[in-house]
């Protein structure tokens, strides 16, 4: 097939989008010298930092995958009133300024509201605190979860499910032995994609737990205080942890799926 021009208007809007994405990151990229870089791993606040990021997003994803997969599941075998209403629910955390969630968040946990004062009495402290942090990140990532989850089990036929349940098998025998393994790399997809979304928040988490600080809160903060020069290198780790999660995605809805 001939490239006509149509075609070299695409390639020219390709370039002008990639080298949109591709220049700042390289810029962060190589700013840092290999000695500053080897610096900051070693950097006792950096590490600190980094690993209250994987910690805290680590546990996000957990808890996504725990409370995610019954909605995700039902969403996509189920029709009922007010689903609609259910997955715009499930989808406004994407939409929402971010800022908005840490707020609303600490309106509920406060002293000035029953489930604060709830919590409070079990000695959970949401602000300034880790639990505060995998809150706020469990809130904004699920929505990634649920709908890659959402998809996975609606790709794996009804007639399996109906086959294992005639042959004597629960709902939820069923359900983990046929759907889950079935629908297995998007559940994994899903759970990847929520980890790295909690990964990179910054808004809703500086409002709910300044300290104890996450990476992206400790790069703010160096910022603000040192310049340009001194976030560079917490930037430089958050991208290749971020690119490190992307390539494993990239893997994973590379491989081709048996052919059922």
């Amino acid at each position: 097939m001939r490239s006509g021009p149509f075609i070299w208007v695409c390639v020219a809007f390709s370039a002008v989008v990639l080298a949109f994405i591709a220049v700042p990151l390289l810029n962060i990229a190589t700013a840092p010298s290999p000695s500053i870089i080897w610096e900051s791993l070693h950097d006792g606040e950096i590490i600190k930092a980094v690993l209250l990021s994987l910690y805290t997003s680590g546990m996000a994803a957990v808890i996504c995958l725990l409370l995610g997969t019954p909605l995700a599941y039902l969403l996509a075998r189920r029709e009922f009133t007010g689903k609609n209403v259910v997955e715009s629910i499930v989808d406004i955390p994407i939409v929402i300024p971010h800022p908005v969630v840490g707020i609303a968040i600490l309106a509920v946990t406060g002293r000035n509201h029953w489930m604060g004062r709830f919590l409070a009495d079990l000695g959970v402290r949401i602000m300034g605190s880790p639990a505060g942090i995998i809150t706020v990140l469990v809130f904004v990532s699920i929505p990634f979860f649920v709908n890659a989850a959402k998809e996975g089990f609606a790709s794996v036929p009804e007639r399996l499910e109906k086959v294992s349940m005639t042959l004597g098998a629960s709902r939820l025998s069923t359900f983990g032995r046929v759907t889950f393994p079935l629908a297995g790399r998007s559940v994994l997809t899903g759970t990847i994609m929520s980890a790295a979304r909690a990964l990179s928040e910054f808004g809703a988490v500086v409002v709910v737990a300044y300290h104890p600080m996450i990476a992206p809160v400790l790069m703010f903060e160096r910022y603000q205080a040192y310049g340009l020069k001194y976030s560079q290198p917490v930037a430089f780790i958050l991208i290749a942890m971020s690119l490190a999660i992307f390539i494993i995605l990239r893997v994973l809805s590379s491989r081709k799926r048996p052919v059922s």
